[in-house]
């Protein structure tokens, strides 16, 4: 299950992110995303669990669950929807 985990704080590396869901179970890969271009954390990442009710356990766990003064938002990923391509 691909799992998004938001308003993390800048500094949260993709180790910290597969670290935090590791006590749940499985995790395939954890990345936190970053902007291509100055290598900046969005913020947010992607974890994928491969077992569903670990996944769901790390879910319940973890959302709203706060972390260094932060709210954490955790959930089951929605599917990538191609977005049009924007014009400059």
């Amino acid at each position: 299950m691909r799992i998004y985990v938001g308003n993390l704080k800048y500094a949260v590396t993709d180790d910290q992110l597969r670290d935090m869901f590791a006590e749940f179970g499985d995790v395939a890969s954890a990345d936190v995303i970053k902007d291509k271009f100055s290598g900046q954390s969005k913020g947010f990442g992607f974890v994928d669990m491969p077992n569903a009710s670990e996944a769901n356990d790390a879910i319940q766990a973890l959302n709203d669950a706060m972390q260094d003064g932060r709210k954490l938002t955790v959930n089951e990923a929605r599917p990538r929807t191609e977005r049009p391509p924007r014009h400059h």
